[in-house]
């Protein structure tokens, strides 16, 4: 059975869907938003963001609420129905899900990111054992205790100072080049906050039994063996763009798996566009936002309805 309550669908609930869904709604657009799980992408998981105007400073897990509450008064909003096929059948988009299957006059990707991984051995199996992608979730097991943060760009010295913070009793920074990515003021606050940064360090094995006791590092000047006992380790290395279902739609990624749009979100696919932080560029709330109210307002093209501005 296929449903056809809907004329334009998004994918993704963070601040990109958030803001599409209220402009898309208010501009007469009969919406759905569709998350694979309960909606926020990576802002949520932010400790404190200071850059969103209105806000000096709010934690990314109450600004998404806000903006989840915001939209829920506008737009339906399907939490935890992952969207697993969408296919264009003349002008109109199929849209299959975990639960049950839609047509669309248009589709507005918000998919976001997600964490990069390193591929070290024990990760995968250490992961909820000492493994974390998120300081702010789960930094608050390991106070008291040595842990070790592995990146070197802005978000890794954030958590890395958050967890000396919270009060963990060592916190080791692990970078595999000789100079970090990250911007002077951030390294001028985690070396006044004492994290250990080491540099020019690889993790070749996360090791433990039932959970992380050490990492097994290698010098990348001189291949060195060395092993350092932790209790905790929190990846930090980036994010990767959530493409799969762009790229099953033929719809045009850029080198780095980002999807390419122009000025108005659109795409190479007729009636498909995309916003926020799948898009690439500055990956910021305050550009995801723009982005999705932009995305909205363009989708009007092919929906027959009047453009508002």
């Amino acid at each position: 059975m296929i449903y056809m309550d809907y004329e334009l669908a998004i994918i993704g609930a963070g601040p990109a869907g958030y803001s599409a869904g209220i402009y898309a709604t208010r501009s007469g657009i009969k919406t759905v938003v569709f998350d694979k799980s309960g909606g926020g992408g990576l802002a949520l998981l932010s400790p404190n963001i200071e850059n969103y105007a209105g806000f000096e400073s709010i934690s990314g897990t109450e600004l998404m609420e806000k903006m989840k509450q915001h939209a829920s008064k506008y737009v339906d909003i399907h939490f935890y129905e992952e969207v697993k096929e969408i296919v264009k059948k003349n002008n109109r988009f199929n849209i299959e899900t975990v639960k049950t299957k839609y047509t669309v006059g248009a589709v507005l990707f918000c998919t976001g990111t997600e964490h990069r991984k390193l591929n070290a051995p024990g990760e995968v199996e250490l992961q909820g054992k000492g493994v974390s992608y998120c300081a702010t979730c789960d930094g608050f097991f390991f106070k008291g205790k040595k842990v070790a943060v592995v990146g070197g760009g802005n978000s890794a010295l954030i958590e890395a100072v958050f967890l000396k913070q919270i009060g963990c009793e060592e916190v080791y920074l692990i970078h595999r080049r000789d100079q970090l990515r990250a911007e002077q003021a951030y390294e001028d606050e985690a070396r006044e906050k004492q994290v250990q940064i080491l540099f020019n360090k690889v993790v070749e094995k996360i090791g433990g039994a039932e959970k992380v006791g050490y990492l097994d590092l290698k010098d990348t000047a001189d291949d060195e063996r060395s092993k350092l006992d932790v209790d905790g380790v929190f990846i930090s290395v980036g994010e990767m763009p959530q493409n799969k279902l762009a790229k099953k739609m033929k719809v045009k990624l850029d080198k780095q798996g980002y999807i390419v749009t122009d000025k108005q979100q659109r795409t190479n696919v007729k009636g498909v566009y995309a916003a926020g932080d799948i898009t690439g560029g500055l990956r910021q709330v305050v550009t995801a936002c723009a982005e999705g109210a932009i995305a909205a307002l363009s989708s009007t093209e092919v929906l027959g309805k009047k453009y508002p501005y």
